[in-house]
């Protein structure tokens, strides 16, 4: 009996949309990524993201280059903002030639969850009638609707969790942090599965270092976000791979892992120059 022939892995990456920078990563992001976007405040991860989508709602599914896959669909799920505000701020943000494509990406708002679980009045982020509203409201747990909505129409896709920062402060609060390590290992494992490459922005300094570690074992790569000063006393927003399964090597090896960004309004996040770490 002949021996089965064993498939040989996908090498395909994902773009991440960014013209600057997918070349540095030989084409983009091994599809099926957990992606940790590790921020300080403004230092850039949430221009990042934005000029991710836009580019790649932009693109749509084409299949260009048999190296390259672009997600079939993209989907925006936020915790507690509304989608009205983030469309708003990208809109305000960029210019219109980047931002024309935006309605391709599927907004969701789990926030109506979230916040029924705290002491915020139902009036503040839900509408209706007082008796609707009470009907409405319920105790559910947050990761349990998580899941499903990302049961449908989540394969070889890319979803962006805004923020995680959000569920990862109330599990602490509640005492739920081993749900919330066991719930993230379960999407670093069924992304894999679904083909599907998820951003998880976390701004750095809110939870202890400890479980900012934790967070950023679990995840395929951890992109670091942070301000530096520069020789003329200027603040600088500076990007680092900390980690990146299935590219840090081919990043290391070229002496690739800090570079200094710049933001446009014109062209979104860009990678202006690429420091070199010797």
């Amino acid at each position: 009996m002949a021996d089965k022939e064993i498939p040989k892995p996908d090498t395909r990456k994902m773009p991440t949309g960014i013209a600057s920078l997918d070349p540095v990563m030989e084409g983009g992001i091994p599809p099926g990524s957990v992606v940790l976007l590790l921020s300080d405040i403004g230092a850039g991860s949430a221009e990042f993201v934005y000029s991710s989508i836009m580019s790649l709602s932009r693109a749509g599914n084409k299949e260009t280059d048999e190296d390259l896959v672009f997600p079939e669909s993209i989907r925006y799920i936020t915790v507690t903002r509304r989608n009205e505000d983030v469309r708003r701020e990208i809109s305000l943000s960029f210019h219109h030639d980047l931002v024309e494509s935006i309605d391709r990406v599927r907004f969701e708002d789990l926030s109506r969850v979230y916040f029924d679980n705290t002491v915020v009045p139902t009036d503040w982020y839900s509408k209706g009638d007082i008796i609707a509203r009470m009907q409405q409201r319920t105790s559910r747990d947050m990761l349990a609707f998580l899941s499903e909505t990302l049961a449908s129409g989540t394969e070889n896709s890319l979803v962006v969790l805004d923020s995680f920062t959000d569920l990862a402060t109330q599990a602490v609060g509640k005492g739920r942090w081993e749900e919330l390590m066991a719930y993230m290992r379960g999407i670093q494992r069924v992304s894999k599965q679904w083909n599907t490459t998820f951003y998880l922005p976390l701004t750095r300094g809110i939870l202890d270092v400890r479980n900012e570690r934790e967070i950023a074992d679990i995840a395929d790569a951890v992109i670091l976000f942070r301000w530096e000063e520069s020789t003329a006393a200027r603040r600088q927003r500076i990007m680092y791979f900390e980690k990146f399964r299935g590219l840090m090597p081919h990043l290391e090896e070229r002496d690739l892992v800090k570079f200094a960004v710049r933001i446009s309004s014109a062209t979104g996040f860009e990678v202006s120059n690429i420091r070199v770490v010797v």
